[in-house]
C-alpha cells in the first residue's frame, strides 16, 4: 500500500519544484506524484453527462441596436466563444501552464462569480454550462481541516499522515489567484494536475476559499458546452480580516485604540 514519506511530504515537494528542479525532478519528487496518484484511487469521483455548472468571466459585450434611426449600444453577456477559455492566449492557473487552456467552473453561480473576485461596480458574464459526457475527477477535497494542521513533531501514522497531506494538496488548488505571484507559485499544483490528466482524470474537484460551492476544473474544454449566459453588475463586496502573526511596535509607547 503507496505511503507518504511524511505529514510534510507535499510541502517538500512544493519547495523542491518552485525552487531548486521544476523539469527534471529530484528523487522524493517522483515518489511523492506516485503517491498521489496511488492514494487518489479512492478519491475518484464520476460527473455524468448533463451535470449542470457554471463559469464566470470579467467583463462583458457590446450589442447595437436600432432605435428611431439611432445607432444604441448595450452591454450584453460575453459571446459562446469568449465564455472559453482562448485556445491560443490561455492564462495560466492553479491547474494549466500558460498556453494550455483549462475549463474553470464551479458548482454554484454565486461561488463562480466570487472566484473571480471582482471589485465594485464591475460586470460579469456568467455562464451555465452543461457536461457533455461522463467525467472522472479526482476529489482533492479534505475532510481534515487543514486551519487546525499544525506541526508534528513525531510523524503520525501512515492514516493520518495521508489525511494531512491531501489536506495540503486541497489547501494547494484551493488558494485564491494573486496577480502578485510568479510562474513558480503555480507549479506544484500544475504538476501534480498533469500526473492526474496521465493517468486517466479528466479533471479536478477542489474547494473554494471564496464561496460555499466546490471548484471544478477540466483538462477538456469541449467536455463542457454553454447553455445560457447572463450579466451580473457587482452591488456589494464584503471583507473579513483576520490577524495573522504577531506585530512589531516602532514605539513601545504607543497603544491602538479602536476607532
Amino acid at each position: 500500500m503507496a505511503e507518504f514519506a511524511s505529514w510534510s511530504s507535499y510541502l517538500d515537494f512544493a519547495s523542491s519544484v518552485k525552487r531548486r528542479a521544476r523539469y527534471v525532478f529530484e528523487d522524493h519528487v517522483e515518489q511523492f506524484l506516485r503517491t498521489v496518484v496511488a492514494t487518489s484511487q479512492g478519491r475518484k469521483k464520476r460527473l455524468p453527462a448533463g451535470r449542470i455548472l457554471w463559469r464566470a468571466q470579467h467583463g462583458h459585450d457590446w450589442r447595437t441596436e436600432r432605435y428611431d434611426e439611432h445607432d444604441v449600444e448595450s452591454m450584453t453577456p460575453f459571446s459562446p466563444e469568449r465564455m472559453k477559455p482562448l485556445v491560443h492566449a490561455a492564462r495560466e492557473g492553479r491547474v494549466n501552464p500558460k498556453g494550455i487552456p483549462c475549463l474553470y467552473m464551479a458548482t454554484t453561480k454565486e461561488t463562480a462569480m466570487s472566484e473571480v473576485r471582482p471589485w465594485l461596480g464591475s460586470y460579469i458574464s456568467v455562464g451555465q454550462f452543461k457536461i457533455l459526457r461522463d467525467v472522472l475527477l479526482v476529489n482533492c477535497c479534505a475532510p481534515y481541516n487543514y486551519d487546525r494542521i499544525g506541526l508534528f513533531f513525531e510523524e503520525p501514522l501512515p492514516e493520518e499522515r495521508e489525511k494531512v497531506v491531501w489536506a495540503h494538496i486541497d489547501e494547494a488548488f484551493s488558494q485564491p489567484v494573486s496577480q502578485g505571484e510568479s510562474t513558480a507559485d503555480y507549479a506544484p499544483t500544475q504538476i501534480m494536475a498533469e500526473y492526474f490528466r496521465a493517468h486517466g482524470y479528466d479533471g479536478i474537484v477542489y474547494k473554494s476559499s471564496l464561496g460555499s460551492g466546490l471548484n471544478v476544473s477540466l483538462f477538456d474544454t469541449g467536455a463542457a458546452g454553454l447553455l445560457n449566459c447572463w450579466l451580473y453588475k457587482v452591488q456589494k463586496v464584503s471583507f473579513d480580516f483576520v490577524q495573522t502573526e504577531t506585530p512589531y511596535f516602532i514605539d513601545k509607547h504607543y497603544e491602538t485604540k479602536n476607532d
